[in-house]
């Protein structure tokens, strides 16, 4: 197996107005999640949140403790959010194994014990996305469907933004010390997630997307409400949401996403939305 990491530093809004289309795409898309047999992962200064992907076809993958870790464990500090978006497989979690099928989630609390992911078929292997911040004390690890989740429908099609928000990995779900998790599914004929857009200043965010078909995008919309910038997105790509900036976008297809979120708020209500005429 391969571990790849790389570090992600943070930047100030007026800064980024300056950004041309290669530096925003080099800053905050994350454009390789999975590949085959590797765990891919970006170590981000915005909450210290660790963005990554693991995809096992022919071997088990172990979560390795990176560089910029200092820890013997990936868990030392640290609580984890796992969702699979592919084949089934299991996750093993110290002397613990969790069955993960489409759509289903895992959280693992703070704890030195290894993480090895796992597929049941190579042929159709699965693909854990994950997210991970750092963790003041140590929760249990849990299991958590679609079925357990806070489920909110919202949006119309007449706006093109019918959609229901699956909160899985919350603190209305389970206890967590940060880390907030969740699924947004969008309905055949919607585009927009979302809107209207918003930011919340004590909580960065990454964006997951995936249920894009191979010849359609997602143009992903960041910056301050009156300084916006698009980055355009394929299928199984993420995106990096800093504390001020805004996280919406648009697509050519319905898709779904996955957020997660990290800092100091656990009120997934805690935004400040803006008016859609504002943006600019």
């Amino acid at each position: 197996m391969k571990t790849n990491h790389q570090v992600r530093y943070a930047a100030h809004p007026e800064d980024a107005k300056h950004y041309d289309t290669k530096r925003i795409r080099r800053d905050f898309l994350i454009e390789s999640v999975f590949t085959a047999d590797e765990v891919n992962m970006v170590y981000s200064m915005y909450d210290r949140m660790i963005v990554g992907g693991a995809m096992p076809v022919t071997e088990q993958l172990t979560l390795e403790a990176i560089g910029p870790l200092k820890s013997t464990y990936f868990t030392t500090r640290r609580e984890i959010g796992i969702f699979n978006v592919g084949g089934e497989g299991y996750i093993k979690v110290g002397d613990e194994t969790f069955e993960l099928g489409y759509k289903e989630a895992l959280y693992i609390g703070r704890g030195e014990r290894n993480v090895i992911f796992c597929s049941k078929d190579g042929k159709a292997p699965a693909k854990f996305y994950f997210n991970s911040c750092t963790a003041h004390t140590a929760y249990p690890c849990r299991k958590v469907t679609k079925a357990d989740a806070i489920t909110t429908s919202m949006g119309e099609q007449a706006t093109s933004n019918e959609r229901n928000i699956n909160k899985m990995i919350v603190s209305q779900v389970l206890p967590t010390c940060q880390l907030q998790m969740g699924m947004t599914e969008l309905s055949i004929g919607s585009v927009w997630n979302t809107m209207p857009a918003h930011v919340h200043s004590r909580r960065m965010e990454a964006y997951f997307y995936f249920e894009v078909p191979e010849n359609q995008a997602v143009c992903h919309f960041m910056g301050e409400v009156d300084e916006t910038r698009h980055i355009w997105m394929k299928g199984e790509q993420a995106v990096l949401s800093p504390e001020w900036s805004i996280h919406c976008a648009a697509a050519t297809h319905n898709y779904t996403f996955i957020w997660g979120m990290g800092g100091e708020n656990l009120d997934y209500n805690d935004q400040d939305f803006s008016e859609i005429t504002d943006l600019k």
